[in-house]
């Protein structure tokens, strides 16, 4: 994103005016704030001074022009007559470089990447059927400029695909979009399966560094579905379902490292977006047990407070770890797990 602010200063009185800035095959625009008219001191006189923002978001690199841009005015003299005036401004030139990366562009002042399901995925009841909710949301970028949907399916899993919502929302800082995609998702048999992980790869414009955010591993299975087998075909089943998930969660768990050390820019975009107390949500996913539920409530609630600690993302991976690793030696206590990191977010704060 390029903010430009056009700027035109007016020693005359103006009663009515249009602005025309141009379109072009060469980039996309949006204004993100409201006209502003106000009086200046400029040479030892007051002037009528008008600018507007406008987000400018280059197709391609090399040299970009942009304008003319046209003002059209409506000039009132003291008899009361009014006359039309036309000013016009010179044009300006941009010179943007390669994007620097390989994969799809996808620039951004500040990303967040929410994945969230409706139930444990690897204990799912006879007729249950998982959903699957997965935000983007980034400052600095349109909507279309977002990933585009993936498609999720596999042999062994039926999957269907809800609408998507795209949209974008002005803000002084720049636009604000978002997309939301929806699953419904449900093994074919009872025997395990894992969804791999899928990373979106984004330049972000304050570090100038290339940053990832990633949709999780889900492992799939039905409750139960281990005692319909004989124990040895169980146990390599469980072996290899485990050695798959954890290898793929090891993905993840890297992943949310890297964006939780983005945090502390990312958190005033999520408090302008979201403003649901995650407190409660942490309570109620802790009294449930449901690990999955606490592990992307705990997440929000950090994004929402700032940041995370060290402290924090070393609880959060034994959260992952309690979520993936089911052969653990001793039982997780949500409710031990949610107390110390509250102790680290307090320590945090002061």
């Amino acid at each position: 994103m390029v903010k430009l602010t056009l700027r035109g200063e007016y020693d005359l009185t103006v009663s009515l005016e249009n602005l025309r800035f141009p379109d072009s095959e060469h980039y996309d625009w949006m204004q993100i704030a409201q006209d502003r008219w106000f009086q200046e001191r400029i040479g030892g006189r007051m002037i009528q001074v008008f600018e507007r923002d406008i987000a400018l978001f280059p197709r391609h690199a090399g040299e970009i022009e942009v304008g003319p841009v046209v003002h059209e005015l409506t000039h009132v003299l003291r008899s009361g007559d009014r006359v039309a005036l036309q000013v016009t401004s010179a044009p300006a030139r941009l010179n943007v470089i390669q994007f620097p990366h390989s994969g799809r562009p996808l620039t951004a002042k500040a990303l967040v990447l929410t994945d969230e399901l409706s139930t444990q995925p690897g204990q799912l009841g006879p007729d249950e059927v998982l959903t699957r909710r997965v935000t983007i949301e980034a400052l600095g970028a349109l909507a279309h400029h977002l990933p585009e949907r993936l498609d999720l399916q596999q042999p062994w899993l039926i999957s269907f695909t809800q609408p998507e919502l795209r949209e974008t929302t002005p803000t002084p800082d720049g636009p604000v979009s978002r997309v939301v995609w929806e699953w419904q998702l449900r093994p074919r048999t009872g025997e395990p399966g894992v969804l791999p992980s899928v990373a979106f790869e984004w330049f972000d414009t304050d570090t100038r560094q290339i940053e990832v955010a990633a949709m999780r591993p889900i492992p799939f299975g039905l409750a139960g579905f281990g005692s319909n087998v004989s124990s040895g075909a169980a146990d390599r089943v469980r072996q290899t379902g485990l050695a798959a998930i954890i290898a793929l969660a090891g993905f993840a768990v890297a992943a949310a490292v890297v964006l939780w050390g983005r945090l502390p820019s990312i958190a005033p975009l999520n408090r302008r977006l979201r403003s649901n107390p995650y407190d409660a949500e942490l309570e109620r996913a802790a009294e449930r047990g449901d690990l999955l539920a606490l592990r992307a409530a705990a997440e929000r609630h950090a994004f929402w407070s700032g940041g995370g600690t060290a402290d924090q993302c070393r609880l959060l991976s034994l959260l992952d770890s309690a979520i993936f690793d089911t052969a653990a030696d001793h039982p997780f206590q949500p409710n031990e797990w949610l107390a110390h990191f509250r102790r680290k977010r307090r320590r945090r704060i002061r």
